[in-house]
């Protein structure tokens, strides 16, 4: 009922544990606190909360407009209402180094397992568009230095993401995650790799955990688990797909109306009302205050 009742800094220690076995922990993208309770119930290992979601769900585009407040505010929702641990898009930290230890602080006061923090200029823009640009070296490390220099708690994931591949190759882009780790990056998100050798060549170059953005429609093929598993993946996304999965079938559900009026032959694709109660534990609302909660679960 209500909230998670597993600590932030429990979830924290967990997600680094598990890291620490070297197993693929699969993130799908949580694009509201519902669906991240429906990741949970599957058996996913965590859950992401997508800055490229976020906007979206504002009717944004994905080029930092969206402010620290409203991605904490999400992230908040998201992170308390799963026993699972949190990965959330900072983009650009939202400002100068400063602004980045205050974004670390404010995220980990939200409840999250970690954060990356991208070496784009800012206003960034989507990973996976033509046009990027990215900061000078020393800048990305700045923010990195100031990321893992705020946190308070010693097991919040800082994670770097580069998008220097794009731009200038994979050995740059190699060059540049390492100089990340250096400056104190728990993890890398090498944005944008072309194939899986790719991930094999920085996995052989860094010795942190390393994560695979399987965005649908982007620069990168959709590998599958198992093969990012084998080049030693340790973290796979899959941010905006049941965005798009969802946006999808309201949109098919919506012509449907308007062809026909009625929604009935789209019933089977619809979750059930119990099983939506289910999920959202209306029962155990019943059972703590029944002079309140006093309805049955129809099925």
């Amino acid at each position: 009922m209500l909230y998670s009742t597993v600590p932030a800094h429990e979830k924290r220690a967990a997600f680094r544990a598990r890291l620490a076995t070297g197993e693929l922990l699969r993130l799908p993208g949580a694009f509201n606190p519902l669906s991240a309770r429906l990741i949970e119930r599957k058996g996913f290992e965590g859950v992401y909360i997508s800055g490229a979601v976020l906007s979206a769900d504002l009717g944004l585009p994905d080029i930092g407009l969206t402010t620290l407040t409203e991605v904490a505010g999400r992230s908040a929702q998201i992170a308390r209402m799963t026993d699972l641990p949190a990965l959330v898009d900072a983009d650009t930290g939202f400002g100068e180094p400063m602004n980045v230890a205050r974004t670390v602080q404010t995220l980990e006061d939200a409840g999250v397992a970690g954060l990356h923090i991208e070496d784009q200029v800012n206003p960034k823009r989507c990973g996976h568009l033509d046009g990027k640009q990215v900061v000078d070296e020393n800048t990305a490390l700045k923010r990195i230095r100031a990321a893992a220099d705020a946190r308070r708690d010693a097991n919040l994931l800082i994670m770097a993401r580069t998008d220097v591949r794009a731009i200038d190759g994979l050995e740059a882009a190699i060059d540049r995650a390492k100089a990340l780790v250096d400056a104190g990056a728990d993890a890398i998100f090498p944005e944008a790799l072309a194939d899986l050798s790719e991930f094999e060549a920085v996995r052989r170059a860094i010795d942190v955990p390393i994560l695979a953005n399987m965005t649908e429609f982007g620069k990168s093929e959709l590998f599958t688990t198992d093969q990012l598993r084998d080049v030693g993946v340790n973290i796979v996304i899959w941010p905006v797909s049941l965005l798009r999965l969802a946006m999808g079938a309201a949109e098919r559900g919506l012509d449907q109306l308007l062809a026909e009026g009625t929604l009935e032959p789209k019933l089977g694709e619809m979750q059930h009302r119990a099983d939506l109660y289910d999920l959202i534990d209306y029962e155990g609302y019943n059972t703590f205050d029944t002079s309140v909660y006093n309805f049955d679960i129809a099925r």
